[in-house]
């Protein structure tokens, strides 16, 4: 596959960041880093990637809270869709609402669309909107992998009762994800990896759907 990928699991929420790096050049996307940025800054020093990308599925606070420690770290450019922009404005005040305290998040670099490209050496990630959980939620898909944030967790979905969220969008990302070739490895916002296989066969919003 020439793409490694690393979870931790971060902050009491216990959200999944993940670090994708291309084993040739060490050039590395880090998806989600919510907390904990130390643990993730010296994740990346120890095996001296570097990060091209910081690329968030979704801004609520649990996915971001990391974000200006690794930003102000790397220099990485910073990256979320362009329909997610007021919920990533909004995500300190969301998190003080929730108990939590995050610093103030840096603008990002570049907003994204469908279809849009990430390379890490040769490797291609392709963007996939798929709001439902948050206006602007995305996937990255790629390299036998799709990165799935709060839209599909194993056996699950994300909630759609935040601010933008819309249960009948969800439902219409879901049934695209589960479009995806069946051997395609989850690594979803929260709990353990799956397949599309898996939850195509297990996960209880298929048969909802159905």
């Amino acid at each position: 596959m020439g793409v490694n990928y690393e979870t931790l699991t971060v902050g009491p929420l216990q959200a999944n960041c993940f670090i994708l790096y291309d084993t040739d050049t060490k050039e590395t996307i880090v998806v989600d880093p919510g907390d904990e940025p130390d643990r993730i800054i010296d994740f990346i020093n120890d095996r001296k990637l570097k990060v091209k990308y910081i690329l968030c599925t979704h801004a609520h606070f649990d996915h971001v809270g990391a974000v200006p420690e690794l930003k102000e770290h790397t220099g990485a450019l910073l990256l979320i869709h362009e329909e997610e922009l007021e919920i990533y404005n909004a995500a300190k005040d969301m998190a003080a609402f929730f108990g939590y305290d995050i610093s103030e998040l840096p603008p990002p670099d570049r907003t994204l669309k469908e279809g849009d490209e990430l390379r890490i050496g040769r490797k291609s990630f392709t963007i996939l909107h798929t709001p439902g959980h948050s206006p602007g939620g995305i996937c990255l898909f790629g390299n036998g992998l799709v990165v799935t944030g709060d839209t599909l967790f194993a056996g699950s979905v994300g909630r759609t009762d935040f601010h933008g969220g819309s249960l009948s969008k969800l439902r219409e990302s879901f049934q695209r994800l589960m479009s995806l070739p069946e051997d395609t490895v989850v690594l979803p916002g929260h709990g353990p990896t799956s397949t599309i296989g898996q939850e195509r066969r297990e996960n209880f919003f298929n048969e909802e759907i159905l």
